[in-house]
């Protein structure tokens, strides 16, 4: 019987066979793994439990650990766990190997564990500012629709008695012709 070849998982695939290469469990990323990395990521685990109500899945080759959206997750590899965490500053620490801005607020820190004993503070801090931060973020985008951030409205925090500086080259601009395509007009 004719088949083809899954191109995620170069697994060969019969007709009319189901096959999804991309659902996975926690079980399934975690038992090839060392006994260290095993005891480490129960750990993780733990901890990340006991900080409240959470989802905990597996996408792919990462373990996610989300409230609203993802926090941190774990990616198994053979010789460590990486952890990226997704805090609302950046960390200078030795344990903190690249860091990277994902967005205007957070930044992802990646962390190598080997060891169960590497699973504490610092380290037990940082999840848990994470999973906080989900509940300091405010209001989501879609509940703060219509409320503010309308021109000619002050910004939040913005000094009413002071009088707005504009340089004398800005004030006598003309809109680029982008912004009149924008607002319905024509080139020019």
């Amino acid at each position: 019987m004719p088949g083809r070849e899954c191109h995620h998982c170069k697994q060969w695939v019969e007709r009319g066979e189901p096959h999804d290469c991309w659902t996975t469990t926690e079980g399934a990323l975690t038992e090839g793994l060392p006994e260290d990395l095993q005891e480490a990521y129960a750990r993780l685990r733990e901890t990340a439990a006991e900080f409240g109500e959470q989802r905990i899945y597996a996408s792919h080759n990462s373990i996610m650990f989300a409230r609203k959206a993802c926090y941190f997750f774990v990616r198994p590899k053979q010789r460590f766990l990486e952890v990226c965490v997704f805090l609302g500053r950046t960390i200078e620490a030795p344990q903190v190997r690249k860091t990277m801005a994902v967005s205007k607020v957070k930044v992802a820190h990646l962390i190598r564990i080997q060891h169960r004993d590497e699973v504490e503070p610092p380290i037990t801090d940082w999840l848990r500012e994470a999973y906080d931060l989900q509940t300091a973020a405010g209001p989501s985008r879609a509940s703060s629709r219509g409320t503010g951030g309308a021109k000619g409205r002050p910004r939040a925090g913005a000094d009413l008695d002071q009088p707005i500086a504009i340089s004398p080259a800005a004030a006598g601009r003309r809109p680029s012709p982008r912004r009149s395509e924008r607002a319905g007009g024509r080139r020019r």
